[in-house]
């Protein structure tokens, strides 16, 4: 079948992370942004030998699935995948794509503990970093998300239901500020214009909010911006108001220079009894109260660790860490963001723990470096999962028990056989839905060193 033919067939099914399958002619033909169940027409971009890939077209008839949608820039917005299933069938569908991926790895019979949900399905993300741009080439000036399927084009999401209407708010008001001033966004190719991208971080437990408007250098924000912004009726209160200069070429959230408009330069949240502090590149799990689940989870898996030293690799702003750092005798966190590592020694500080330690560097490099061994090891890596010569390093260790947090299964499942190689067994495997509407999810997995390694 020639590039460019138009077909219809029916969803059967998805695969990680939204990627329908349908039959096409007895050959497998794999669709994005699709729905199991809806009779769709696609364009075919790629027929191998071994798979077929299109493009949606069009959805000729909805899902039994489906319901009406609550977002209002659900199916243009490429933000949300699954804002038309019930949320039920969301957990469903994240858990079954999580099982057929880790099938092949652990087998039929592996210990799966199926999905925890999210506490609050809507309105929970505490982060959002929106683009400017435009929705039609040369038309008026948007700011919010990449247009579903295009690298260029910004659907305006004033309307988003995954965050709450403080941010709703104020991006309505940044982007009507803006267009009135007449200050144009940045064009890439070109390299000309001044407005790049809005951050904005909301604390679900203390309601602080932290603004960082990205421009290049051509543009200087004033207390007139700062101004507009505090007399909205926001819910929240705000921590900060922040312009970062950004010259370099890439589309990326990134600081040259930071400058403090109003307030100051980070903002604090409070998960299991514990106050962090966290600034604009930190990371720091974008649902709280999400986190709060998925954490009490991985701290099950850990077990006791009364008398051990732990590895919190991969360690963001500290969280894990100092979770268990009350019951650990202590713990090392090894994070690549310095900035992370510096408010991660700051929240230790302030959460008055004195047994963690925290270094800044690759993995990879720094536990070379490290002459304590750990006990326990725990790692939550970005997406692309671990480096090869990093899991030597750990399966080398020798420990009891590992627990590794995946945000995406694919790498989980890739990276899972050089720890059964090297003698390790997988003893529980649960997943936790982190971002609702969307097809990503969380997935813990308790690794255990076999007796006779």
């Amino acid at each position: 079948m020639k590039k460019g033919t138009v077909v219809t067939g029916t969803v059967e099914g998805l695969s990680f992370p939204n990627k329908g399958i349908l039959t096409v002619e007895d050959s497998r033909m794999v669709v994005k942004n699709t729905i199991p169940g809806q009779v769709i027409e696609a364009v075919v971009t790629k027929n191998g030998s071994n798979r077929m890939e299109g493009r949606l077209q069009r959805v000729v008839t909805p899902s039994p699935l489906e319901t009406e949608s609550p977002c209002p820039h659900y199916g243009v917005c490429g933000g949300c995948a699954y804002q038309t299933i019930p949320y039920e069938e969301q957990l469903k569908i994240k858990s079954e794509q999580v099982r057929q991926l880790l099938t092949p790895v652990l087998g039929e019979d592996f210990p799966f503990e199926g999905i925890e949900e999210s506490p609050r399905q809507s309105e929970y993300r505490n982060k959002m970093e929106f683009s400017f741009g435009d929705f039609v080439k040369d038309g008026p000036m948007t700011l919010g998300m990449h247009k579903r399927g295009s690298f260029y084009d910004i659907v305006t999401v004033d309307g988003c239901r995954i965050v709450d209407e403080d941010y709703r708010q104020i991006l309505r008001a940044t982007l009507d500020y803006f267009t009135e001033k007449g200050i144009p966004f940045y064009r890439k190719m070109q390299r000309t214009g001044a407005l790049r991208h809005l951050v904005v971080r909301k604390a679900v437990k203390t309601g602080e909010i932290l603004v960082m408007l990205v421009t290049t250098s051509a543009y200087r924000a004033d207390e007139e911006f700062v101004s507009m912004l505090q007399k909205l009726p926001l819910n929240g209160t705000y921590a900060g108001i922040l312009q970062a200069i950004n010259d370099l070429p890439a589309d990326t959230v990134q600081s040259q220079e930071t400058i403090v408009l109003y307030g100051r330069d980070h903002f604090y949240e409070e998960l299991l009894g514990l106050r962090f502090k966290i600034t604009p590149f930190s990371f720091f799990q974008t649902n709280s109260l999400g986190a709060e689940v998925l954490y009490s989870l991985a701290r099950e898996y850990v077990g006791s660790v009364d008398g051990q030293l732990v590895y919190d690799l991969y360690s963001g702003t500290g969280t894990i860490a100092q979770i268990l750092a009350p019951v650990a005798k202590k713990v090392i966190g090894v994070e690549i963001v310095e900035e992370a590592v510096e408010a991660a020694k700051i929240n230790a500080a302030e959460n008055g723990l004195t047994n963690c330690e925290f270094i800044a560097g690759d993995v990879l490099k720094v536990l070379d470096t490290i002459t304590e061994r750990p006990d326990t090891i725990i790692l939550d890596p970005p997406r692309d999962g671990i480096h090869p010569k990093a899991i030597r390093q750990m399966v080398g260790y020798g420990v009891e028990r590992m627990v590794y947090i995946s945000c995406k299964p694919t790498s989980l499942a890739r990276d899972l056989p050089a720890f059964l190689m090297a003698g390790y067994c997988v003893e529980r495997v649960k997943c936790v839905d982190m971002f609702p509407f969307t097809s990503g999810v969380e997935t813990v997995c308790l690794l255990r060193r076999k007796k006779n390694h």
